[in-house]
C-alpha cells in the first residue's frame, strides 16, 4: 500500500519560516516527480513547487523567491521550505508522487499563518 505522511505544518506569525516534510513508502521515489500543493479555505487546490526526478524545479509565481523544494532519494523524502510567510500562505498543504499514469496524495498539513 503507497503511503505519502506530511509534516512540519502548523501556526506562524507573518514573516516567519517553517518546513514542510513528505515520506514516501512503497514506491520506486527516485523515479517519481514529487510535488506540493495547497488548498485555502473557499479555493481551488493548486500547485505550489514540483521537483523532478532530475532535479529540475517550478514554482508558482506567488511563491518563487520565498519557498524552496528539494528531495532527499535516500530518505523518500520530499521537502519544501517557506520564508517570509503572510496570511495569504495559510492553507491545506498536500504532497503529491506521479509516475507513468500513477498519482498518489497525502493526506495534508495545515499552514496557518497568523498574529
Amino acid at each position: 500500500q503507497v503511503q505519502l505522511v506530511e509534516s512540519g505544518g502548523g501556526l506562524v506569525q507573518p514573516g516567519g519560516s517553517l518546513e514542510l516534510s513528505c515520506a514516501a513508502s512503497r514506491i520506486s521515489f527516485r523515479l517519481y516527480t514529487m510535488g506540493w500543493y495547497r488548498q485555502a479555505p473557499g479555493k481551488q487546490r493548486h500547485l505550489v513547487a514540483v521537483i523532478t526526478s532530475a532535479d529540475s524545479t517550478n514554482y508558482a509565481d506567488s511563491v518563487k523567491g520565498r519557498f524552496t523544494i528539494s528531495r532527499d532519494n535516500a530518505k523518500n523524502t520530499v521537502y519544501l521550505q517557506m520564508n517570509s510567510l503572510s496570511p495569504e500562505d495559510t492553507a491545506v498543504y498536500y504532497c503529491n508522487a506521479g509516475w507513468s499514469g500513477n498519482n498518489y496524495w497525502g493526506q495534508g498539513t495545515q499552514v496557518t499563518v497568523s498574529s
